[in-house]
Protein backbone atom coordinates (compact mmCIF):
# COMPACT_ATOMS: atom_id res chain seq x y z
CA UNK A 1 0.00 0.00 0.00
CA UNK A 2 1.63 3.40 -1.33
CA UNK A 3 2.35 6.32 1.82
CA UNK A 4 -0.32 8.50 -0.18
CA UNK A 5 -3.29 5.65 0.07
CA UNK A 6 -2.50 5.03 4.08
CA UNK A 7 -2.92 9.06 4.75
CA UNK A 8 -5.81 9.29 2.67
CA UNK A 9 -8.71 9.92 5.40
CA UNK A 10 -12.49 10.31 4.87
CA UNK A 11 -12.87 12.99 6.84
CA UNK A 12 -10.66 14.99 4.91
CA UNK A 13 -13.39 14.92 2.05
CA UNK A 14 -16.18 15.78 4.28
CA UNK A 15 -17.89 18.81 4.13
CA UNK A 16 -17.09 21.50 6.93
CA UNK A 17 -20.28 21.14 8.96
CA UNK A 18 -20.35 17.55 8.73
CA UNK A 19 -17.06 17.51 10.07
CA UNK A 20 -17.87 19.31 13.31
CA UNK A 21 -21.50 18.44 13.56
CA UNK A 22 -22.47 15.80 16.82
CA UNK A 23 -25.07 13.49 15.49
CA UNK A 24 -28.58 13.07 17.24
CA UNK A 25 -28.32 10.68 20.43
CA UNK A 26 -31.41 8.30 20.78
CA UNK A 27 -32.85 6.98 23.95
CA UNK A 28 -31.08 4.06 25.55
CA UNK A 29 -32.14 0.41 23.60
CA UNK A 30 -31.41 -2.07 26.47
CA UNK A 31 -31.00 -5.34 25.34
CA UNK A 32 -31.98 -8.51 27.67
CA UNK A 33 -35.55 -9.10 29.67
CA UNK A 34 -37.02 -7.05 32.34
CA UNK A 35 -36.52 -3.51 31.64
CA UNK A 36 -39.48 -1.13 32.04
CA UNK A 37 -38.62 1.26 29.16
CA UNK A 38 -40.04 4.84 29.34
CA UNK A 39 -37.83 7.02 28.01
CA UNK A 40 -38.26 6.86 24.17
CA UNK A 41 -42.41 7.65 24.30
CA UNK A 42 -42.84 4.50 22.40
CA UNK A 43 -47.01 3.23 23.01
CA UNK A 44 -46.84 0.35 25.45
CA UNK A 45 -49.57 -1.43 23.50
CA UNK A 46 -49.70 -3.13 20.31
CA UNK A 47 -50.96 -1.91 16.83
CA UNK A 48 -54.29 -2.41 15.51
CA UNK A 49 -54.21 -6.15 14.81
CA UNK A 50 -55.42 -4.93 11.23
CA UNK A 51 -52.05 -3.84 10.56
CA UNK A 52 -50.06 -7.18 10.52
CA UNK A 53 -52.54 -8.70 8.44
CA UNK A 54 -52.07 -5.75 5.48
CA UNK A 55 -48.32 -6.47 6.24
CA UNK A 56 -48.45 -10.06 5.36
CA UNK A 57 -50.30 -9.39 2.20
CA UNK A 58 -47.42 -7.28 0.88
CA UNK A 59 -44.47 -9.40 1.40
CA UNK A 60 -45.04 -11.68 -1.57
CA UNK A 61 -44.98 -8.80 -3.60
CA UNK A 62 -41.62 -7.44 -1.82
CA UNK A 63 -40.04 -7.94 -5.67
CA UNK A 64 -41.71 -4.80 -6.96
CA UNK A 65 -41.37 -1.33 -6.18
CA UNK A 66 -43.57 0.39 -3.58
CA UNK A 67 -46.30 3.06 -5.05
CA UNK A 68 -43.82 5.82 -5.17
CA UNK A 69 -46.15 8.82 -3.93
CA UNK A 70 -47.69 6.43 -1.37
CA UNK A 71 -51.02 7.64 -3.32
CA UNK A 72 -53.58 5.61 -1.33
CA UNK A 73 -52.27 6.66 2.14
CA UNK A 74 -52.36 10.58 1.14
CA UNK A 75 -56.08 9.69 -0.55
CA UNK A 76 -56.72 8.83 3.06
CA UNK A 77 -55.08 11.12 5.47
CA UNK A 78 -56.46 14.04 2.52
CA UNK A 79 -59.80 12.68 3.64
CA UNK A 80 -59.39 12.02 7.05
CA UNK A 81 -58.23 15.74 7.45
CA UNK A 82 -60.46 17.59 5.09
CA UNK A 83 -57.60 18.37 2.68
CA UNK A 84 -56.85 18.38 -0.48
CA UNK A 85 -54.62 15.60 -2.28
CA UNK A 86 -51.99 17.79 -2.55
CA UNK A 87 -51.83 19.06 0.55
CA UNK A 88 -50.47 15.96 2.11
CA UNK A 89 -46.80 14.50 1.79
CA UNK A 90 -45.68 11.41 3.12
CA UNK A 91 -42.67 10.29 5.01
CA UNK A 92 -40.31 7.78 5.91
CA UNK A 93 -41.09 8.61 9.36
CA UNK A 94 -41.17 12.34 10.30
CA UNK A 95 -37.75 12.55 10.88
CA UNK A 96 -37.57 12.06 6.95
CA UNK A 97 -39.90 14.88 6.71
CA UNK A 98 -38.56 16.80 8.78
CA UNK A 99 -35.36 16.43 7.22
CA UNK A 100 -36.58 17.43 4.01
CA UNK A 101 -37.76 20.53 4.95
CA UNK A 102 -34.42 21.53 6.15
CA UNK A 103 -33.41 20.37 2.74
CA UNK A 104 -35.72 23.29 0.89
CA UNK A 105 -35.93 25.90 3.20
CA UNK A 106 -32.88 26.30 4.97
CA UNK A 107 -29.02 26.28 4.28
CA UNK A 108 -25.70 28.83 4.17
CA UNK A 109 -27.90 31.70 3.60
CA UNK A 110 -31.26 30.93 4.95
CA UNK A 111 -30.82 30.72 8.66
CA UNK A 112 -33.63 28.37 11.04
CA UNK A 113 -34.86 28.58 14.21
CA UNK A 114 -36.56 27.10 16.98
CA UNK A 115 -37.40 27.08 20.55
CA UNK A 116 -35.68 25.90 23.08
CA UNK A 117 -35.65 22.89 24.72
CA UNK A 118 -37.27 20.62 22.12
CA UNK A 119 -36.84 17.75 19.67
CA UNK A 120 -32.91 17.94 19.42
CA UNK A 121 -32.50 16.51 15.98
CA UNK A 122 -33.64 19.92 14.37
CA UNK A 123 -30.50 21.56 14.99
CA UNK A 124 -28.69 18.14 13.62
CA UNK A 125 -30.69 18.51 10.54
CA UNK A 126 -30.07 22.13 9.60
CA UNK A 127 -26.33 21.71 10.93
CA UNK A 128 -26.37 19.09 7.63
CA UNK A 129 -27.47 22.12 5.42
CA UNK A 130 -24.86 24.45 7.14
CA UNK A 131 -27.47 26.74 8.17
CA UNK A 132 -27.58 28.40 11.65
CA UNK A 133 -29.82 27.71 14.50
CA UNK A 134 -31.11 30.58 16.56
CA UNK A 135 -32.86 29.13 19.87
CA UNK A 136 -35.53 31.07 21.77
CA UNK A 137 -35.42 29.96 25.40
CA UNK A 138 -38.42 29.31 27.06
CA UNK A 139 -38.56 30.14 30.36
CA UNK A 140 -39.87 28.16 33.12
CA UNK A 141 -43.48 29.05 32.74
CA UNK A 142 -43.38 27.48 29.48
CA UNK A 143 -45.53 30.68 28.06
CA UNK A 144 -44.96 30.66 23.98
CA UNK A 145 -42.49 33.19 23.17
CA UNK A 146 -45.03 34.77 20.60
CA UNK A 147 -42.77 38.53 20.23
CA UNK A 148 -39.74 36.59 19.96
CA UNK A 149 -40.78 34.09 17.34
CA UNK A 150 -42.25 36.85 15.39
CA UNK A 151 -39.11 39.14 15.44
CA UNK A 152 -37.17 36.20 14.29
CA UNK A 153 -35.44 36.68 10.73
CA UNK A 154 -34.97 33.17 9.95
CA UNK A 155 -36.40 31.51 6.96
CA UNK A 156 -38.09 28.21 8.92
CA UNK A 157 -38.78 27.87 12.13
CA UNK A 158 -39.52 24.23 13.95
CA UNK A 159 -42.27 24.14 17.18
CA UNK A 160 -43.32 21.14 19.00
CA UNK A 161 -46.77 21.48 19.77
CA UNK A 162 -47.58 19.91 22.32
CA UNK A 163 -44.10 20.77 23.85
CA UNK A 164 -41.65 18.11 23.64
CA UNK A 165 -40.23 17.05 26.41
CA UNK A 166 -42.39 19.75 28.53
CA UNK A 167 -45.66 18.30 27.60
CA UNK A 168 -46.96 21.81 27.51
CA UNK A 169 -49.90 22.34 24.91
CA UNK A 170 -50.55 25.69 22.79
CA UNK A 171 -53.36 27.04 21.53
CA UNK A 172 -54.15 27.23 18.01
CA UNK A 173 -54.94 31.28 18.53
CA UNK A 174 -51.37 31.65 19.96
CA UNK A 175 -49.98 29.31 16.76
CA UNK A 176 -51.94 31.45 14.77
CA UNK A 177 -50.51 34.78 16.10
CA UNK A 178 -46.84 33.54 16.24
CA UNK A 179 -46.53 31.83 13.01
CA UNK A 180 -48.55 35.04 10.93
CA UNK A 181 -45.94 37.08 12.06
CA UNK A 182 -43.05 34.99 10.76
CA UNK A 183 -42.23 35.68 7.90
CA UNK A 184 -40.87 32.22 6.50
CA UNK A 185 -41.72 28.78 6.70
CA UNK A 186 -43.39 28.08 10.27
CA UNK A 187 -43.72 24.35 11.14
CA UNK A 188 -45.70 23.05 13.48
CA UNK A 189 -44.39 20.18 14.81
CA UNK A 190 -47.67 17.38 15.82
CA UNK A 191 -45.64 14.40 16.65
CA UNK A 192 -47.79 14.05 19.69
CA UNK A 193 -51.28 15.64 18.83
CA UNK A 194 -53.23 12.66 19.46
CA UNK A 195 -52.80 13.23 22.92
CA UNK A 196 -53.85 16.97 22.88
CA UNK A 197 -56.89 18.37 22.91
CA UNK A 198 -56.58 20.67 20.22
CA UNK A 199 -54.69 20.83 16.75
CA UNK A 200 -53.34 23.44 13.79
CA UNK A 201 -55.45 21.65 10.70
CA UNK A 202 -57.87 24.30 10.63
CA UNK A 203 -55.23 27.04 10.69
CA UNK A 204 -53.92 25.53 7.55
CA UNK A 205 -57.16 27.20 5.59
CA UNK A 206 -55.55 30.78 6.94
CA UNK A 207 -51.94 30.79 7.03
CA UNK A 208 -49.75 29.81 3.69
CA UNK A 209 -46.43 29.38 5.33
CA UNK A 210 -47.66 26.67 8.15
CA UNK A 211 -46.72 22.74 7.84
CA UNK A 212 -47.77 20.44 10.22
CA UNK A 213 -45.81 17.44 10.71
CA UNK A 214 -47.38 14.16 12.29
CA UNK A 215 -45.54 10.53 13.24
CA UNK A 216 -47.66 7.05 13.40
CA UNK A 217 -44.83 5.64 15.46
CA UNK A 218 -46.43 7.35 18.77
CA UNK A 219 -50.14 7.27 19.28
CA UNK A 220 -50.57 4.37 16.54
CA UNK A 221 -47.46 2.15 17.27
CA UNK A 222 -45.72 1.92 14.01
CA UNK A 223 -42.16 3.07 15.74
CA UNK A 224 -40.94 0.29 13.94
CA UNK A 225 -42.19 0.71 10.78
CA UNK A 226 -41.67 4.35 10.53
CA UNK A 227 -44.31 6.57 9.25
CA UNK A 228 -44.88 10.26 9.28
CA UNK A 229 -46.88 12.97 6.95
CA UNK A 230 -47.03 16.54 6.39
CA UNK A 231 -49.94 18.59 6.02
CA UNK A 232 -49.35 21.88 4.27
CA UNK A 233 -50.19 24.09 1.06
CA UNK A 234 -50.39 23.03 -2.39
CA UNK A 235 -47.05 24.75 -3.13
CA UNK A 236 -44.79 23.58 -0.23
CA UNK A 237 -45.74 19.79 -1.09
CA UNK A 238 -45.00 20.16 -4.31
CA UNK A 239 -41.53 21.66 -2.79
CA UNK A 240 -40.86 18.31 -0.97
CA UNK A 241 -41.65 16.26 -3.78
CA UNK A 242 -38.97 17.17 -5.73
CA UNK A 243 -36.28 16.79 -3.06
CA UNK A 244 -37.60 13.05 -1.39
CA UNK A 245 -36.19 9.77 -2.89
CA UNK A 246 -38.23 8.12 -5.67
CA UNK A 247 -39.62 5.40 -3.20
CA UNK A 248 -39.19 6.87 0.02
CA UNK A 249 -41.90 4.69 1.88
CA UNK A 250 -41.70 0.86 1.25
CA UNK A 251 -44.76 -1.31 0.46
CA UNK A 252 -45.38 -2.86 4.17
CA UNK A 253 -44.65 0.59 6.04
CA UNK A 254 -47.84 1.78 3.61
CA UNK A 255 -49.92 -1.12 3.79
CA UNK A 256 -49.45 -1.14 7.57
CA UNK A 257 -49.97 2.94 8.23
CA UNK A 258 -53.23 2.71 5.69
CA UNK A 259 -54.64 -0.50 7.87
CA UNK A 260 -53.64 1.68 11.51
CA UNK A 261 -55.51 4.49 10.15
CA UNK A 262 -58.92 3.05 9.33
CA UNK A 263 -59.31 1.56 12.68
CA UNK A 264 -60.60 4.56 14.25
CA UNK A 265 -61.90 3.03 17.04
CA UNK A 266 -58.72 0.63 18.25
CA UNK A 267 -56.77 4.28 17.81
CA UNK A 268 -59.26 5.74 20.32
CA UNK A 269 -59.42 2.52 22.80
CA UNK A 270 -55.72 3.55 22.84
CA UNK A 271 -55.32 7.23 23.47
CA UNK A 272 -58.28 6.77 26.30
CA UNK A 273 -56.29 4.53 27.82
CA UNK A 274 -53.00 6.41 27.52
CA UNK A 275 -54.87 9.39 28.83
CA UNK A 276 -56.22 7.69 32.32
CA UNK A 277 -52.71 6.45 32.65
CA UNK A 278 -51.17 9.93 32.36
CA UNK A 279 -53.53 11.84 34.93
CA UNK A 280 -53.64 8.98 37.47
CA UNK A 281 -49.66 8.81 37.27
CA UNK A 282 -49.15 12.93 37.19
CA UNK A 283 -51.48 12.47 40.38
CA UNK A 284 -48.95 9.97 41.97
CA UNK A 285 -46.05 12.36 41.27
CA UNK A 286 -47.74 15.36 42.75
CA UNK A 287 -48.62 13.59 45.82
CA UNK A 288 -44.88 12.60 46.22
CA UNK A 289 -43.66 16.24 45.88
CA UNK A 290 -42.56 16.18 42.17
CA UNK A 291 -43.67 19.00 40.15
CA UNK A 292 -45.01 18.07 37.03
CA UNK A 293 -46.10 20.06 33.99
CA UNK A 294 -49.74 19.48 32.98
CA UNK A 295 -48.84 17.26 29.67
CA UNK A 296 -50.67 16.68 26.71
CA UNK A 297 -48.29 14.04 25.33
CA UNK A 298 -47.91 10.25 26.41
CA UNK A 299 -44.97 11.30 28.64
CA UNK A 300 -44.80 13.76 31.73
CA UNK A 301 -41.93 16.01 32.53
CA UNK A 302 -41.40 15.80 36.25
CA UNK A 303 -39.22 17.52 38.72
CA UNK A 304 -38.26 15.25 41.83
CA UNK A 305 -38.00 16.28 45.00
CA UNK A 306 -34.56 17.48 46.80
CA UNK A 307 -33.46 15.25 49.60
CA UNK A 308 -31.31 17.13 51.96
CA UNK A 309 -28.60 19.07 50.61
CA UNK A 310 -28.62 17.89 46.93
CA UNK A 311 -29.79 20.46 44.46
CA UNK A 312 -32.48 19.93 41.90
CA UNK A 313 -30.26 18.74 39.22
CA UNK A 314 -28.47 16.61 41.30
CA UNK A 315 -31.59 15.12 42.69
CA UNK A 316 -32.72 13.96 39.09
CA UNK A 317 -29.12 12.95 38.03
CA UNK A 318 -29.41 11.04 41.08
CA UNK A 319 -32.96 9.29 40.63
CA UNK A 320 -32.45 8.96 36.46
CA UNK A 321 -29.69 6.80 37.89
CA UNK A 322 -31.28 4.93 40.30
CA UNK A 323 -34.31 3.94 38.05
CA UNK A 324 -31.93 2.67 35.80
CA UNK A 325 -29.96 0.50 38.61
CA UNK A 326 -33.20 -0.74 38.99
CA UNK A 327 -33.81 -1.72 35.39
CA UNK A 328 -36.59 1.65 34.38
CA UNK A 329 -35.27 3.95 31.93
CA UNK A 330 -36.46 7.39 31.81
CA UNK A 331 -34.89 10.61 29.73
CA UNK A 332 -32.59 12.86 31.70
CA UNK A 333 -31.19 16.20 29.98
CA UNK A 334 -28.63 17.53 31.50
CA UNK A 335 -26.94 21.08 30.48
CA UNK A 336 -29.41 23.28 30.30
CA UNK A 337 -30.85 25.30 33.20
CA UNK A 338 -34.79 24.65 32.04
CA UNK A 339 -34.40 20.59 31.92
CA UNK A 340 -31.27 19.40 34.29
CA UNK A 341 -33.08 19.51 37.14
CA UNK A 342 -36.46 17.32 35.19
CA UNK A 343 -36.84 14.06 33.98
CA UNK A 344 -39.01 12.97 31.32
CA UNK A 345 -41.39 9.82 31.41
CA UNK A 346 -43.08 8.18 29.33
CA UNK A 347 -46.69 6.56 29.81
CA UNK A 348 -46.34 3.04 29.85
CA UNK A 349 -49.25 0.58 31.09
CA UNK A 350 -50.57 1.07 35.15
CA UNK A 351 -48.35 -1.75 36.51
CA UNK A 352 -45.37 0.04 34.70
CA UNK A 353 -45.95 3.29 36.15
CA UNK A 354 -46.90 1.80 39.73
CA UNK A 355 -43.13 0.20 39.67
CA UNK A 356 -41.35 3.46 39.17
CA UNK A 357 -43.57 5.48 41.99
CA UNK A 358 -42.55 2.60 43.74
CA UNK A 359 -38.70 2.99 43.07
CA UNK A 360 -38.98 6.95 43.03
CA UNK A 361 -40.55 6.06 47.17
CA UNK A 362 -37.39 3.78 47.92
CA UNK A 363 -34.56 6.41 46.36
CA UNK A 364 -36.53 9.30 48.54
CA UNK A 365 -35.61 7.06 51.46
CA UNK A 366 -31.79 6.60 50.27
CA UNK A 367 -30.05 8.96 51.31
Amino acid sequence: MSKSSTQWQAADRALPQVRSMHAYVPGKQPTGEGWIKLNTNELPYPASPTVAAAVAAEVEKLRLYPNPTSQPLREHIAAMTGLKLGQVFVGNGCDEVLALLTRVFSGAESMACMTQPSYSLYPVLTQIQAANMEKIAFSRDMKLPVDAIRACKANLFFLTNPNAPTGVEFAPEELRAAAEGFGGVFVVDETYADFASNNAVALLAELPNLVITRSLSKSYGLAGLRLGYALASEEIIALLDKVRDSYNVNRLSQAGALAALKDVEYHDELIAKIKETRESFTAGLLERGFFVYPSSGNFVFAQPPVRGNETPALAAASLYSYLEENRILVRYFPGDALTESFLRISIGRPEQMDQLLQTADLWRKNV
